[in-house]
């Protein structure tokens, strides 16, 4: 059995079965000044299902299977289980048909939260995405002057969905 340490909570937060977070566009990048941590992520989207899911995703060195529910506004159920790295390097092979996610997820404290920056490379590469985990739906926050437009209900910017969207693009511009 693997236990969760410190150091994984400090990236994913701590395992939970509830996951309230609120997702903004980010406009600016005075954020870079304040980053506590970066984290090189690949997600792997391993199956879907109604807006179910089932993710594995390695953050440097740590891998994660995680099941999400589907999501309720900002709340939505979640279940993450440490795995072995080389599980999830072969899962990521095998069972994402190549469609692995990149990205550089840093940490950035801001009024008593930690502000997780999402910089998409490779498909995503240009979009920049701050979440904020909160601990009940309720809980008020002092937004950063980098952050715009909440997108939290925003079906658009869900990765599946910023995904399709740019296969799409590449698709239509691809020489004929």
């Amino acid at each position: 059995m693997f236990a969760i340490s410190v150091e994984m909570a400090e990236i994913h937060g701590p395992k939970m079965s509830l996951e309230i977070e609120r997702k903004f566009l980010v406009f600016n990048d005075d954020w870079k000044m304040s980053v506590t941590r970066a984290i090189r992520i690949r997600d792997g989207l391993v199956a879907s299902n109604n807006g179910q899911k089932v993710r594995v995703r390695i953050a440097d060195s740590t891998a994660t299977i995680t099941l999400k529910s589907r999501r309720r506004g900002m709340t939505r159920s979640e279940f993450e289980y440490p795995i072995p790295l080389s599980d999830a390097e072969e899962i990521l092979r095998v069972m994402c048909n190549g469609e692995v996610l990149e990205k550089v997820r840093h940490c950035v404290p801001h009024a008593g939260v930690v502000w997780h920056v999402d910089v998409y490379q490779g498909i995503l590469s240009g979009v920049v995405i701050a979440e904020v985990e909160l601990r009940s739906t309720d809980q008020q926050i002092e937004c950063p002057n980098w952050v715009e437009k909440e997108v939290t209900e925003e079906s658009a910017y869900r990765k599946i969905n910023m995904r399709a969207q740019r296969m799409a693009n590449s698709r239509q511009n691809a020489p004929r």
